[in-house]
């Protein structure tokens, strides 16, 4: 039976992170255009910073083999989660049938999966989350959002490549390839900025809940969807990975990424391309509290 103390400490953390979310958001401290200003930072500065100082390890056969084996099964997930987007959902009302479609498909693992990687792995998982997020990234904005627009033929591969998150890896890679060392300066400035992705992406789910609506947390749709996000996606995966005798980190991380609640692009896009954006943000936030039970079970189990 492993020592879930850590786990235990790990999830209290993220959980009193995300309560100062809320109550920053209840008194107004954080206004609702303060949310949309945190999101811009975390994935336009803070994120990336992460993502790149998480390359800057020493370059290793055991490493190439594991970004490699990573990315891989993440291209098998989003393909296997577009699949199941299309044919689970034909007996929810059509107004749902878009928001969680969309939500299988694009989970929140950037901004939630990385820190409990990071803090459960510590350089080694975030290694691995940024590359495993790199095919959810290119889905996300097309495949994704073809769920919205119907229209899977226009693809916006600039966007794709162009997304801060995406460049960051593409920097990491680099790097980590040629073994170019960056100055001194530069590396603390990468690793301060990174550092406080945990604790702002955290407020900053927290002040997504605060504003959450109550009366479709118990919608049938909604508890049907938070079952396939939060327990069937993460099986099928772990089940994968049993089959093809993957192990280790690389399996750990897979898991407990898959198992992330539905992205907070969920419900930003919804009110975009007039879907049913009230569905989409119960959908949100319940899977986002329920990964706080959900999240700790699946590192039991796994670790």
């Amino acid at each position: 039976m492993p020592d879930m103390r850590a786990q235990l400490l790990l999830v209290g953390k993220l959980f009193l992170l995300m309560s100062v979310g809320v109550l920053l958001r209840k008194r107004n401290i954080i206004p609702e255009d303060g949310k949309k200003l945190l999101t811009d930072l975390v994935i336009h500065l803070i994120l990336p910073c992460s993502i790149v100082s998480s390359f800057l390890v020493e370059l290793t056969a055991e490493k190439v083999h594991q970004t490699a084996v990573i990315f891989a099964l993440s291209v098998g997930i989003q393909l296997f989660s577009y699949w199941i987007g299309r044919v689970a959902y034909r007996r929810c009302a059509d107004a749902h049938q878009t928001v969680m479609q969309y939500g299988t498909v694009c989970s929140n693992s950037g901004i939630l999966g990385t820190p409990v990687a990071e803090g459960l792995f510590g350089a080694e998982g975030t290694l691995l989350a940024a590359v495993f997020l790199i095919p959810l990234r290119v889905v996300m904005w097309t495949l994704g959002l073809s769920f919205f627009t119907r229209e899977s033929g226009k693809v916006s591969w600039k966007k794709v490549l162009t997304h801060p998150c995406i460049a960051a890896v593409l920097i990491g890679l680099v790097l980590m390839l040629t073994g170019l060392p960056l100055p001194s300066l530069a590396t603390d400035c990468l690793r301060s900025i990174g550092g406080c992705n945990t604790a702002l992406s955290m407020i900053l789910v927290g002040s997504i809940i605060a504003d959450m609506d109550p009366r479709l947390l118990l919608h049938r749709d909604t508890l049907y969807f938070s079952l396939i996000r939060l327990v069937l996606l993460p099986l099928a995966v772990l089940l994968t990975c049993q089959v093809l005798g993957i192990g280790g980190s690389v399996r750990n991380v897979s898991v407990i990424l898959t198992a992330m609640p539905a992205g907070a692009t969920t419900s930003i896009l919804a009110l975009k391309y007039g879907a049913d954006a009230p569905f989409a943000s119960a959908c949100t936030a319940l899977t986002t509290v329920l990964s706080l039970l959900a999240v700790p079970l699946w590192c039991a189990f796994l670790l």
